[in-house]
């Protein structure tokens, strides 16, 4: 997809047709961002032209011939809302037990991915977008609520705020994150092992296949292969600082991503590192409020008193 914009701009927005549906486009200085606010609230793409005039791919979008299955493309930043990962209920996947005791269904990720969005604000540096329930959210997420996404776009970041308001009688509990596809390697010169990846997490988990959180892997504080299998589906937590940087080990160009604004996130915070196989053109690192099945766990779990607002902000910026 990032062949598709060439050009650089202080600040410009524009709607592009795509596989029989519209994008919008922003150029901010040297990045190009493509997003679909009304579905999902999703960042599609995210590209900088380079000072010799190529491009760098940041977050990977794969060709493809139809938006057929949209929030099942492994690309961008899929939104996991209200939970994120896998929910269980006494060991059975896809559910979840609310504070009253009753068992409800909940989608791996939540629904707000696959789930329709209103634009709120849409400018020359980003869009705001709130998300209208469907059937599948009202079954599973039974509560009067406002859930918002607003990016805001940078010349070599972005800022991504979640807003969940509790417009309901009852505390509403959540747990959301993100799920960044970034380009690994970005460079025809690197391969996967060429990068290291910076995690100042003091623990680290994995779920099992009954839900339950597991010890995970011991890893070191800088992982000097990005390839190590160690990384695959684990959950950093007990984070020393709030920013995980990753890129090449003796070159420009790195990625930090901040989660949340406080140096020191609350214990439960956690980073999710993923891809799919060695050879994928992606990995993920990826934001989330606590590790996943936090209703049934309650590591991560958060709650949203009655009339009360809470956030959830991540920074990117490529050095």
């Amino acid at each position: 997809m990032a062949s598709r914009s060439t050009t650089t701009q202080d600040s410009n927005m524009e709607k592009i047709p795509y596989l029989g549906h519209t994008l919008t486009r922003w150029q901010v200085g040297n990045s190009t961002f493509l997003a679909m606010p009304e579905r999902g609230a999703r960042l599609m793409n995210w590209h900088l032209t380079l000072g010799d005039g190529s491009l760098r791919e940041v977050l990977h979008w794969p060709e493809i011939k139809t938006l057929d299955d949209f929030h099942r493309i492994r690309g961008g930043n899929p939104v996991l809302f209200p939970f994120n990962g896998r929910s269980f209920d006494e060991g059975q996947i896809g559910f979840w037990r609310d504070a009253a005791g009753t068992r409800r269904p909940m989608p791996m990720h939540g629904f707000a991915r696959q789930g329709e969005f209103k634009t709120t604000r849409l400018d020359a540096r980003g869009f705001s977008a709130v998300l209208v329930p469907g059937a599948e959210a009202q079954e599973a997420y039974p509560f009067a609520y406002e859930f918002t996404v607003a990016y805001r776009f940078a010349p070599l970041g972005l800022s991504c705020e979640f807003t969940l308001q509790n417009l309901d009688t009852q505390p509403i509990p959540w747990s959301a994150g993100h799920h960044f596809y970034f380009t690994t390697p970005w460079s025809e010169a690197h391969a996967r092992d060429d990068y290291a990846i910076r995690i100042p997490a003091s623990r680290t988990l994995r779920q099992d296949t009954a839900g339950k959180l597991a010890p995970g892997p011991i890893l070191n504080p800088e992982e000097c292969l990005l390839n190590n299998d160690a990384l695959i589906d684990t959950f950093h937590l007990g984070l020393k600082s709030n920013t995980v940087v990753f890129g090449p080990k003796s070159a420009p160009g790195q990625i930090t991503i901040k989660h949340g604004t406080a140096s020191m996130p609350t214990p439960d915070a956690t980073f999710v590192t993923w891809t799919s196989n060695a050879d994928a053109p992606f990995f993920c690192v990826e934001p989330w409020m606590g590790p996943p099945n936090a209703p049934e766990t309650k590591v991560g779990l958060h709650w949203v008193q009655p009339g009360q607002t809470q956030s959830f902000v991540v920074d990117i910026a490529v050095k």
